[in-house]
């Protein structure tokens, strides 16, 4: 069960209405580094989590929530963007942004057009549930495998992806009132990274954790191979030697090695097609 507050999780104003800042900030929504994204994985992590303890169960639905308000921030940050935003090609603003845009190289449906089609007719002015180029946000990148140590790896490539994207906008932005807001959101993400890194931590760390699932016991894989780094250039070049190529695992179970790769396996050999499979008679 959630709860509304009317008011925002943190204040946006601005001061300087923007029509191309709203788009960008349509990535920060629906993009796959966006908020939507974060708020649906944590919650069916959340709503799927197993365990003698409710606790990481509780943290996941405590954040997804958290980040209901971060969608409704930036989407409150999109509308006000547009408040001076021209509602037709013909004003002078959509005009010079549409020559602008054609003088740059640029295409002018993906900047002041494509902004106005989609802000205006399919919106009125408003935010939408999908990224700067108008594709809705479909859930192919919200990972909830039920595996509470591979999710928390997730979380963290999603929080780090985020906060370059948060960085990026802040970087971008001209306006005090939404440098102010993205500040706030990019100290969000530094929190939630250390936050999944810390049931990581918690969890038992690299070698508590690796591989996973470490309920699978490794006397079942094929050992030999389990911690060789496979070298596949034939050139004679060396392979690239680093952390992962000698010395203890990250678990602690073996020694990185380096092996050069070579074919295992034999030359494959299909058979004829079928008669009723549309091939070539040649084929069969």
């Amino acid at each position: 069960m959630l709860y509304y507050d009317k008011r925002l999780q943190y204040p946006v104003k601005v001061d300087s209405p923007d029509p191309i800042f709203a788009r960008m900030l349509q990535q920060a929504i629906g993009g796959i580094e966006g908020e939507i994204r974060v708020c649906m994985q944590y919650f069916f992590q959340g709503w799927g989590a197993r365990g003698p303890t409710t606790k990481y169960r509780d943290m996941l639905l405590n954040t997804a929530t958290e980040e209901i308000g971060h969608i409704e921030m930036l989407a409150t940050a999109v509308a006000m963007n547009l408040e001076t935003a021209p509602t037709t090609l013909q004003e002078e603003g959509a005009a010079d942004g549409v020559v602008g845009a054609v003088m740059g190289g640029g295409n002018p449906r993906h900047t002041i057009e494509g902004m106005l089609h989609r802000h205006v007719l399919s919106t009125g002015m408003a935010a939408y549930p999908a990224n700067c180029d108008g594709v809705p946000f479909d859930m192919s990148h919200v990972y909830a495998s039920g595996n509470l140590a591979a999710d928390m790896y997730c979380n963290v490539a999603a929080e780090t992806t985020g906060r370059v994207l948060a960085v990026r906008l802040f970087n971008a932005a001209h306006d005090a009132g939404m440098k102010d807001m993205l500040h706030f959101l990019i100290a969000r993400d530094t929190m939630h990274q250390q936050q999944w890194l810390a049931v990581i931590e918690e969890l038992g760390g690299a070698e508590g954790n690796l591989p996973i699932p470490n309920s699978f016991p490794q006397s079942k894989e094929h050992e030999k191979f389990n911690y060789n780094f496979f070298a596949t250039a034939r050139d004679g070049s060396p392979p690239p030697a680093g952390r992962w190529t000698s010395g203890p695992s990250l678990d602690g179970k073996g020694e990185f090695t380096v092996v050069q790769n070579e074919p295992m396996g034999e030359v494959p050999n299909l058979g004829p097609a079928r008669p009723d499979s549309g091939a070539q008679t040649q084929q069969m």
